[in-house]
């Protein structure tokens, strides 16, 4: 059993029987969308909605000449989101209970952003992987589960998606800070917990919104060395010290609160690239697009994304 998603499936039979003013779906790519409330409403009336009806309206979103679409028509469509759509044989494949082929990417088994919300079998992912137990305190497992680097890698870079409760257990009410990948990891448990703690948590549940932005707790065990030495460099000034340490919490928190609406929130057209930049980072290539509020930095160091090749696995 694979894990399922947070919304439901549809195929192209149910979104069509969404035809009518009683019940209007349509759809934008593998998006299911219930805009029945929407169809009075409408700008260009309700008729013209209707005439979508359990279709896809991506042609008709882009075609300026018919009707131009503000971005608060795409808001209201990301606000009527009730499913995905998939195709009828995968659908007949699984009650039937054989497996379907998919296209993903090797190294988070994963095909597109939507699919980070799938909700994960927290009982299935164990018992598949031999990894993490997500019913379970996740940091002590890491400390003492003898993992390799290698295949601790391979796992916090499968996304998961919990839904047991508002966050995954780490350990007591201590919520995990957010921080870049280190340059480099050694081979040894406790190395592993703190990575772990200090950013693995995030690729392994990416959509998880406690486990994003640093909790006050580790915000102030880190702020306060970075405290001292500012007044240690600024000694003559305490004026400047102060003012160079502000600064940089301030940077950081611009930076935090970026991360989290990349994650959780509608963006403004300008920042959907960005946005696509980095959810493209966890599923389809941890090992470049680091740039969160930029992609400046990836450009210098040479690590843009590129798609890499797909491969096919089986699905039940």
């Amino acid at each position: 059993m694979s894990p399922s998603r947070t919304l439901p499936s549809f195929t192209q039979a149910d979104v069509a029987s969404h035809s009518t003013a009683q019940s209007c779906y349509v759809t934008l790519g593998n998006r299911v969308f219930d805009v029945t409330d929407f169809v009075e409403s409408h700008p260009g009336g309700g008729d013209l909605v209707l005439e979508y009806g359990g279709k896809d309206v991506t042609e008709i979103l882009k075609d300026q000449d018919s009707h131009f679409h503000s971005e608060a028509a795409y808001e209201i469509l990301e606000d009527s989101l009730v499913g995905f759509l998939t195709q009828d044989k995968v659908t007949k494949g699984k009650q039937n209970g054989t497996a379907e082929e998919a296209m993903v990417y090797p190294s988070t088994g994963m095909a597109s952003e939507d699919d980070l919300k799938k909700e994960t079998d927290l009982v299935e992912d164990y018992k598949t992987y031999k990894f993490l137990d997500l019913n379970k305190p996740l940091l002590l497992q890491v400390l003492l589960g003898g993992f390799s680097k290698r295949f601790y890698l391979e796992q916090i870079h499968r996304p998961r998606h919990y839904k047991g409760g508002a966050s995954a257990p780490l350990f007591g009410n201590f919520l995990e800070p957010l921080s870049k990948t280190p340059w480099y990891l050694p081979d040894h448990p406790i190395a592993l917990t703190l990575h772990f703690l200090l950013h693995g948590i995030h690729h392994y549940l990416p959509m998880d919104k406690l486990r994003l932005v640093m909790p006050p707790t580790m915000f102030l065990a880190l702020a306060t060395p970075f405290w001292k030495l500012a007044h240690t460099v600024f000694y003559y000034n305490w004026h400047a010290a102060t003012a160079v340490f502000c600064g940089g919490i301030f940077g950081y928190i611009c930076y935090d609160l970026t991360h989290y609406f990349l994650h959780h929130r509608t963006l403004p057209a300008y920042m959907r690239k960005l946005k696509k930049h980095h959810l493209e980072h966890h599923f389809m290539d941890y090992e470049n697009g680091f740039g969160v509020t930029s992609r400046f930095w990836d450009w210098v160091f040479g690590t843009e994304l590129v798609p890499p090749p797909m491969k096919t696995v089986k699905t039940l």
